[in-house]
């Protein structure tokens, strides 16, 4: 990699929270800013003190953290908009990309896409508000292509285009692709090329060599955004800039994955109540991490089947001394 390129963390809900992100930071860095799981905006609905907590500059110390609002009411962004101000956030991502159909069904997500009109007045009610309007507040959105179609970006584009968004971030897939089918580039480079500002990539990287194919067809790549490929790979951030020097030093090495392993989890001893909740995070974690390891199907499932926490920490153990593939 010539250029330096900043990595945004993409939000995952219920794994992306404070614990996952300080322990990530602390171990590993490399990422510029880390997006929050979405927080469902509704009129006459304050925050939730469980999405306050996570959001606590003091749970979140040393790292850049951008709150995500899905919603398709200006009135209920607004209003949690300004219950973010208060905590002492400056920008938010409004999100126009989850294509889950039980999100999709109330034009929430990607849903609000197939409401173009709706979406301009969204936009412009959100901009007609002083602190939007004055720049003290800083929106940014994470988009799809559309519901059905690519050919709706036209539309959707042509709308973006109209307001002075903070960012621009791309999923260059429709709703109903889900994470199926192989992302439209060909779409992405008409959005480069008439977007009024450089639109970030996000989806299916998963390798260096991803990114590097990536940014060889799109020259001036400054920021990119990934999701899964970075809870897999968690060094996978400090790795993009450094593939042209010392990649080989820069690889996941077990000791960190087994000590972000235990900062997640003792963590999660702490805040949650009773063995079996800290086992469901958990075990979603190794969901993504069990690619690291190799022949490890039988463990995997041993570990899975696991109860208690002696249960899972004597497979964890049987599992950090199996062989690594990475």
């Amino acid at each position: 990699m010539k250029k330096p390129v900043q990595v945004y963390m993409a939000p995952l809900e219920g794994i992306t929270k404070y614990v996952y992100r300080n322990a990530h930071n602390e171990i590993f860095g490399g990422v510029s800013k880390y997006f929050a799981p979405f927080i469902d905006a509704r009129i006459n609905r304050p925050l939730k003190s469980r999405e306050i907590n996570d959001l606590l500059p003091e749970n979140n110390q040393n790292l850049s953290l951008i709150p995500q609002i899905m919603t398709n009411n200006s009135e209920a962004f607004l209003a949690t908009a300004a219950q973010l101000r208060g905590i002492g956030y400056h920008e938010i991502n409004l999100n126009l990309g989850c294509p889950s159909l039980t999100v999709v069904r109330k034009h929430r997500g990607s849903g609000f896409l197939n409401r173009p009109n709706d979406l301009k007045q969204f936009f412009q009610d959100v901009y007609n508000d002083s602190s939007f309007s004055s720049g003290d507040m800083k929106l940014s959105v994470k988009t799809r292509l559309g519901v059905e179609s690519p050919d709706e970006m036209y539309v959707l584009l042509n709308i973006y285009n109209q307001f002075p968004l903070h960012e621009l971030i791309v999923h260059p897939r429709v709703q109903t692709d889900y994470y199926k089918n192989t992302p439209n580039l060909e779409m992405f480079h008409f959005i480069r090329q008439e977007s009024q500002i450089l639109p970030i990539y996000n989806g299916d990287l998963n390798s260096v060599s991803d990114v590097v194919s990536l940014t060889e067809r799109f020259p001036n790549t400054d920021t990119l955004m990934i999701g899964r490929g970075l809870i897999r790979d968690p060094a996978f951030a400090r790795q993009i800039n450094t593939a042209d020097n010392t990649p080989q030093q820069n690889q996941l090495q077990k000791r960190e994955l087994l000590a972000f392993h235990d900062s997640i989890y003792h963590a999660y001893q702490e805040l949650l109540s009773g063995e079996l909740p800290v086992l469901h995070k958990m075990k979603e974690l190794w969901s993504y991490w069990i690619v690291n390891f190799a022949d490890a199907k039988k463990p995997y499932k041993e570990l899975n089947k696991s109860q208690t926490f002696k249960e899972y920490e004597s497979r964890v153990t049987i599992l950090f001394s199996s062989d690594w593939c990475v």
